[in-house]
């Protein structure tokens, strides 16, 4: 019924296996740091390297499946290799942004801003 070798279902169940370590570190460091701007990077790599060990199983099953070699499983992390740093970096410069406007001490200042735009104050009239 099954075409796919053992040995190879072994491959593609460690592989799953070890995605699924990669997402329960992230999660814990997630749930261990402090703030935000800390709390974005452990899941960021770990699912990241999480969903290539996924595609990297789906690969070699459904090429072994097929007959043929099999690409497509591929696409996911591709995509995910170009969405996840943009919509991080969008999140940490709203993050930024809001903390500037609750005036946060230990915030950093914009570049060549002066005191009082750097404070998220109005320009003065």
């Amino acid at each position: 019924m099954n075409d796919v070798p053992f040995w190879l279902q072994i491959v593609v169940a460690a592989l799953l296996v070890c995605s699924g370590v990669f997402v329960v570190i992230g999660a814990l460091g997630f749930l261990r740091l402090p703030g935000f701007f800390l709390r974005m990077h452990p899941p960021a790599l770990t699912y990241t390297i999480g969903s290539w060990c996924v595609a990297l199983a789906g690969v070699l099953y459904f090429s072994a499946l097929d007959g043929r070699l099999a690409l497509h499983p591929l696409l996911i992390p591709v995509f995910l290799a170009i969405t996840v740093p943009v919509t991080t970096l969008l999140l940490a410069r709203v993050a930024l942004f809001r903390r500037r406007l609750a005036g946060t001490a230990d915030t950093p200042p914009t570049l060549g801003a002066s005191d009082s735009s750097a404070r998220g104050e109005p320009p003065a009239p």
